[in-house]
């Protein structure tokens, strides 16, 4: 049997995708890296391989993906900071013969003219891979909308407003499990070598036409207000948001950096993350969920948020 490497295998959408290998009964086909492997002493009783590896120590990578076929290189959070990241992963997974690398990239990045500091990564992350020799896929999600329902959500309900430079741009917004149903697909799947996949929702929305949504379903009242890019990093200055990538720092327990989010909201303001696809039902063979239905499903959670400062 195939075996399959999962890169970051602790994080959100590392776990996602081993749940789902596990329930297919490939277990023992995984071999799991991560800076901290006592998090995942669980894996080990359910047939997984659990090994040490860290991004910044390409010594500790090269012997971790020793064996395995596929690697599931899952990008780095520190954005703008990431390339030699994966830059070492790539180089361990040529020199121990993987012969395909499935790379969670991002969409919208072959115009060059798209402002987001995010196409650098991954438009470099994507280049090195084809350079290096192994096969690959190449998972361009959406933004998730995980992001906009279940993070930022909850802040905006409460403030009664969301504010964002993305003006009325539009993009698809994806649910994560549907990214990763994707990415699970392809591991175990065939067909699929030098394929290029946007994973995206079902629909062009906004931010307005988010806000909207969860105004409707919650009940609550909820404006949008553009602003240019200066007012957007003012904002995030007043909330300790460093500029760029700082190591050991997060707000909220997230690596945020400015930079990274303006020029998103840049981005999807200027229509180069306008994009939609049929490739998760081509996939997974279902359709994608849409943002509308995450709000629906976590309606409750949004209206307690927007109740909780009056209480």
């Amino acid at each position: 049997m195939t075996r399959i490497v999962i890169t970051g295998a602790s994080g959100n959408y590392g776990r996602g995708v081993t749940d789902r290998l596990i329930a297919q009964g490939r277990g023992a086909d995984l071999i799991l890296i991560t800076r901290k492997p006592e998090k995942l002493a669980h894996r080990a009783a359910q047939g997984c391989t659990v090994r040490y590896g860290d991004f910044d120590l390409p010594e500790t990578l090269a012997e971790a993906v020793i064996g395995a076929d596929r690697m599931l290189l899952i990008s780095g959070t520190r954005v703008g900071a990431r390339v030699e990241q994966h830059r070492a992963a790539i180089a361990a997974a040529a020199s121990a013969g993987v012969r395909q690398i499935v790379y969670t990239s991002f969409i919208g990045i072959d115009d060059p003219a798209n402002p987001a500091e995010v196409r650098h990564d991954h438009i470099e992350t994507e280049r090195l891979i084809r350079a290096s020799g192994c096969g690959w896929t190449m998972l361009r999600d959406a933004h998730y909308a995980d992001a906009m329902v279940l993070m930022a959500g909850p802040g905006v309900m409460q403030a009664g407003k969301w504010t964002s430079n993305a003006g009325d741009g539009r993009e698809a917004m994806v649910w994560r499990d549907d990214c990763i149903d994707c990415a699970a697909a392809v591991l175990v799947g065939e067909g699929h070598l030098g394929r290029t996949y946007d994973i995206t929702g079902p629909e062009l929305q906004s931010f307005r036409d988010v806000a909207a949504l969860m105004a409707e379903a919650t009940g609550q009242p909820l404006t949008y207000e553009p602003v240019d890019d200066a007012t957007q990093y003012a904002i995030f200055d007043a909330m300790g948001i460093p500029r760029r990538p700082v190591d050991d720092q997060s707000v909220n327990g997230i690596p945020w950096n400015s930079d990274d989010m303006v020029s998103f909201g840049r981005a999807i303001r200027e229509g180069f993350l306008e994009i939609r696809s049929d490739h998760v039902e081509r996939l997974t063979g279902r359709k994608p969920r849409s943002t509308g239905q995450m709000i629906e499903e976590n309606a409750e959670m949004l209206r307690e948020a927007a109740c909780s400062i009056s209480a």
